[in-house]
């Protein structure tokens, strides 16, 4: 059945970009951004706020353009969704990025739970886990949420 899913996967995305969107040691893109789409998916379906957060964060730091940003969380969601746990997204990681590389995905998944406002138990849980499978220490995972912590509520005054 994943035979099939990459399969699909494959035929819809563009020749340029095939290591962005498969799961294979050069798959990493693919994978970050199916960790991102969990951790947006634990409360619902993910609000306004968070999507137009995901489509930033990708382009920024992946940096893609709008289209090959909007395929590769249109891949991800698909692949998120057939997947049972974190292991298979975070072995791809750590094939395929260094511990900075690993340190700007948990910042990442910070920056998306912060996104809408509300940290709840689940979303720090995942990012917890995520954290523990790409060997990010407690001390580097808890100082990244305290700092995207300090910059959100530097950027809304409402906080």
């Amino acid at each position: 059945m994943l035979d099939k899913l990459r399969q699909f996967i494959s035929d819809v995305v563009a020749p340029t970009a095939p290591d962005e969107l498969t799961l294979d040691d050069g798959g990493y893109r693919l994978a970050a951004t199916a960790l991102l789409i969990h951790v947006i998916s634990l409360d619902g379906d993910p609000s306004e706020v968070e999507r137009r957060k995901l489509q930033d964060l990708l382009e920024t730091r992946f940096e893609l353009d709008a289209a090959t940003a909007s395929r590769l969380i249109a891949s991800a969601t698909l692949v998120e969704g057939e997947a049972v746990d974190l292991y298979n997204f975070t072995s791809v990681i750590m094939r395929s990025v260094n511990e900075q590389g690993r340190l700007r995905i948990i910042e990442m998944m910070w920056e998306l739970v912060f996104a809408d406002g509300q940290v709840t138990e689940f979303e720090e849980n995942v990012v917890w886990r995520a954290a523990d499978l790409l060997a990010v220490s407690s001390r580097d995972r808890i100082n990244l949420k305290r700092q995207v912590a300090a910059q959100q509520s530097e950027t809304d005054p409402a906080n």
